[in-house]
């Protein structure tokens, strides 16, 4: 009975795995969809999925949430909730207590200078200038479900990473990427660093050729809609947005050919003979594309070209694309969670994201592509809207903090300077200052954890030496011990009261900022879509972690190395 048993058992499992026998000794091949498609949307809410719903087309996020299972209650399990970490974590499937992305900058005891999440100075930039060249994804300590990928299949598949900013395309693409592309804006064009390749492929300099950023700036930024259809938003001209620079209001239209810097007589439409742009155009602000819908449809097309060119999920391996779009992040920065431009930019991006569903369905074939769509944070209301609406809200300016507390440091222990950085909501202290004084490391965070709740907008504050001692399973201190890396991570950190947010052009507040371990930053959208996905949706808990072993599950290979997250067992159920 006993071997019965474990007879019968050992055939489940074989069934299961896809790998049970067949005809004489046959087995069969392992079942994958031929392309994976990661797609993070940078700062969007969870909301967003519904609140233009009725103004989305039927062909992007409607038809994700129609034909695909969406996780409604995920939500971030750390802080600071910003884009660095984020995209560690989604593709990690760890927190910054394991992976290291701790922010997008951190401060650096050993050198005394800031890091920023993929800075590499070893490498050179290929394509573009030094400063934006040279990034590589060596500052994250764990292996990604992108690079699990690659080692399954012995680097057969491809996996290539794109995005506007250098860190959403190198830490989703992992290690052992086959590519990773990102925007410079001094060129206008998408580059790499020596740590993929010496040179740019060919159908990258061709796509660079086509000079797509002086086209979608060569005309104003109008509403996709009459802007009085714009009814989920606050009116185009309150006191709480940020304009562009050289612009008078944050209003419509936009007109981003000045605000460019590419005048009528400069766009690519009026161009010398051979395609080239003047010399004015070409020092041009290209950086101001980053902060219009256009960004993100600049994204789309080059990866779409990357799929073209590099045949993915053609090729008879399972190919990865980690593709994010960016531009819904500056928007939000600058406009706030309220404002029509918000509004407009999701609109367009419905658009860009029935355009990456349509194209996929025409290249490697309905049902043959697996996409997930999540963000990598989300955002907080601005804080004067919140407090017009009698709501309570606030913001810090951290410069005054740091300030603040080294004054009362000071006045107790003498000269410093004792804090030597204040960065992610982290009090780093000067360490050799307080060994030289013949003070205890402890003491001094406590007392700096005593003094930062006595500023406005800050709630408590704990210690490194006390996140240490216990672990905490929910709750703020969770969020804090998940977010801790001892190595980066400062002395003493801080958390800020609900609705409250850290302005840096203090006590200006424009546009909207996130990093906390409020619900707006960490609840945000999860949806998967396509091959073997079931249509459905759950309200249980699922974590961000939890994207990479699911993938891992779907694929059938092994989770990354510092994995924490569990496979989400709703969306693993096999279509019949």
């Amino acid at each position: 009975m006993l071997k019965n048993f474990w007879i019968g058992a050992l055939t489940a499992t074989a069934l299961l795995s896809g790998q049970a026998a067949v005809g004489q000794g046959k087995t069969s091949a392992v079942p994958r969809p031929k392309l994976v498609v990661g797609v993070v949307v940078d700062q969007m809410r969870y909301d967003y999925l519904y609140r233009y719903w009725n103004k989305y087309g039927s062909g992007g996020f409607k038809r994700l949430l129609g034909e695909g299972f969406s996780y409604e209650n995920t939500h971030y399990n750390y802080v600071p909730t910003y884009t660095g970490p984020g995209h560690a974590s989604i593709y990690t499937g760890a927190t910054p207590s394991v992976h290291g992305i701790v922010g997008n900058n951190w401060y650096v005891r050993e050198t005394s200078k800031g890091m920023y999440c993929t800075e590499d100075k070893s490498v050179q930039a290929v394509g573009g200038s030094a400063a934006a060249g040279q990034q590589s994804p060596r500052n994250m300590l764990t292996s990604t479900v992108t690079d699990e990928l690659r080692l399954a299949t012995n680097f057969q598949s491809k996996v290539i990473g794109v995005c506007i900013k250098d860190r959403g395309s190198i830490l989703p693409a992992g290690h052992a990427a086959t590519a990773a592309y990102w925007f410079d804006n001094t060129n206008g064009a998408f580059i790499t660093s020596t740590f993929y390749a010496p040179q740019l492929p060919e159908w990258v300099n061709q796509f660079n050729g086509r000079k797509l950023p002086e086209q979608y700036l060569s005309k104003p930024w109008e509403t996709l809609l009459p802007i009085s259809q714009y009814t989920e938003s606050t009116a185009d001209d309150v006191p709480w947005e940020g304009a562009f620079r050289g612009e008078d209001k944050p209003v419509f239209p936009h007109d981003l050919p000045r605000l460019s810097g590419l005048t009528p007589a400069q766009t690519p439409a009026s161009a010398p003979a051979g395609g080239e742009t003047t010399a004015t155009a070409k020092a041009a602000n290209l950086d101001v594309i980053r902060s219009t819908p256009f960004g993100n449809t600049l994204t789309l097309d080059f990866a779409l070209e990357a799929i073209r060119a590099e045949q993915l999920g053609q090729r008879g391996q399972t190919d990865f694309l980690a593709l994010s779009f960016s531009s819904t992040d500056y928007v939000g920065h600058q406009f706030g969670v309220n404002a029509i431009e918000t509004e407009d930019t999701y609109l367009r991006l419905d658009q860009d994201i029935a355009r990456l569903l349509t194209y996929l369905d025409k290249t490697v074939g309905k049902g043959n592509a697996l996409v997930f769509l999540s963000a990598d944070h989300g955002a907080a209301n601005s804080p004067e809207f919140m407090r017009s609406m009698r709501i309570p809200a606030g913001s810090v300016g951290p410069r005054i903090m740091r300030d603040s507390l080294e004054r009362k440091l000071v006045r107790k222990h003498g000269p410093g300077p004792w804090v030597l950085s204040y960065e992610n909501q982290q009090v780093y202290l000067n360490r050799p200052l307080i060994a030289q004084k013949q003070l205890k490391l402890q003491d001094l965070q406590e007392e700096v954890a005593t003094i930062m709740p006595t500023f406005a907008g800050v709630t408590r504050a704990i210690t490194a030496v006390d996140l240490q001692k216990s672990h905490w399973e929910s709750g703020m201190l969770m969020y804090l011990e998940n977010g801790y890396f001892p190595k980066r991570s400062g002395d003493v950190m801080v958390v800020l009261e609900p609705g409250w947010l850290e302005s840096y052009a203090f006590p200006v507040n424009k546009g909207t900022t996130h990093g906390s371990a409020g619900a707006y930053d960490t609840h945000v959208p999860l949806v998967f879509w396509g091959w073997r996905v079931p249509r459905g949706e759950s309200h249980f808990p699922a974590r961000i972690t939890d994207i990479a072993p699911t993938l891992a599950s779907f694929l059938r290979i092994q989770e990354p190395d510092g994995c924490t997250g569990t496979p989400l067992q709703e969306v693993l159920i096999k279509k019949k």
